[in-house]
């Protein structure tokens, strides 16, 4: 464990984010190395931090955010996309699994049981927020749901209020990065 979280805050770009089970501890000061502006469809992301993450993950929110907006929701919903992949995964594209099970994996740790795709497909970012969001929007009265209520239809995590803590940074990233 001690060896995947030095691997984790390597592999995030950032200094002074620790990390518990995998995921960023939001709420925490964070330092981001300079980086030029990354340019993610429309959306330019800088180096960060941004809701307590760096370019690295703001990248991979830049993803979810598109695809979120190919789908047709809106940036609230958006905002329940890339709060879920920070509980799942500090939105980091993780190529290994977690307690819920050995073959989780990316951003969404979505399992290879035939409802996510391909492996390439749940290592994707943007095809696995696409995905991610088919799913939601399958759920009957989806639009209704808290955002947490929302995330847990969708990933049947074993806490349904597990997400709540990430809303707020969802949304700072949400509203930094969306464009216009």
């Amino acid at each position: 464990m001690a060896l995947s979280a030095v691997l984790l805050t390597v592999t995030a770009g950032c200094s002074s984010i620790p990390f518990a089970t995998g995921s960023l501890s939001h709420g925490r000061a964070v330092s981001c190395p300079a980086a030029a502006v990354v340019d993610v469809g429309t959306i330019a992301v800088p180096a960060g931090p941004i809701g307590g993450y760096c370019q690295p993950e703001l990248v991979n929110a830049a993803h979810i955010i598109n695809a979120g907006r190919d789908a047709g929701v809106g940036v609230h919903t958006q905002a329940v996309g890339v709060m879920t992949a920070m509980g799942e995964s500090g939105l980091v594209n993780l190529d290994y699994g977690d307690a819920a099970g050995a073959d989780s994996r990316g951003l969404f740790q979505q399992r290879d049981n035939g409802a996510w795709g391909s492996l390439a497909d749940r290592m994707n970012p943007y095809t696995a927020a696409t995905n991610f969001f088919d799913a939601l929007m399958k759920v009957p009265g989806w639009v209704s749901l808290t955002p947490t209520q929302a995330a847990h239809a969708v990933q049947v995590n074993a806490d349904p209020d597990y997400y709540t803590s990430y809303w707020t940074s969802a949304r700072t990233v949400v509203t930094a990065l969306t464009p216009g």
